[in-house]
């Protein structure tokens, strides 16, 4: 599931993507803190999301790749509720945004 080039949502989507980059890594020191996540499964966990998160952020729109990378992301964010509770509602908060900023860029190519 894409947008067409030059859908004015796919720069919304990509700072959305950047946000949760932000996000993803500020919650590394949670996982480690307040859920005793051991520091190495903490780094490589919040690290890969985050990393995924970016570089989706960077391809959406440009390269056809970055919108299944986009997506990946959403389920990486989601996911990092196996280690800290707090990031299932954080990360199905940023997937729904995703979701509903994606389908709103449908309608756009729909009405035009």
């Amino acid at each position: 599931m894409r947008l067409p080039e030059g859908n004015p949502m796919t720069k919304t989507l990509a700072l959305t993507l950047i946000f949760e980059v932000v996000v993803f890594v500020l919650a590394v020191p949670g996982m480690i803190q307040v859920n005793d996540v051991p520091p190495g499964l903490a780094f490589g966990a919040g690290g890969a999301a985050a990393l995924l998160a970016g570089v989706a952020g960077g391809l959406i729109g440009r390269r056809p790749v970055g919108w299944p990378l986009a997506w990946l992301a959403q389920l990486a964010g989601i996911a990092l509720g196996f280690l800290t509770p707090w990031m299932w509602a954080v990360g199905g908060g940023f997937a729904a945004l995703f979701a509903v900023e994606f389908f709103l860029g449908r309608k756009i190519t729909e009405q035009h």
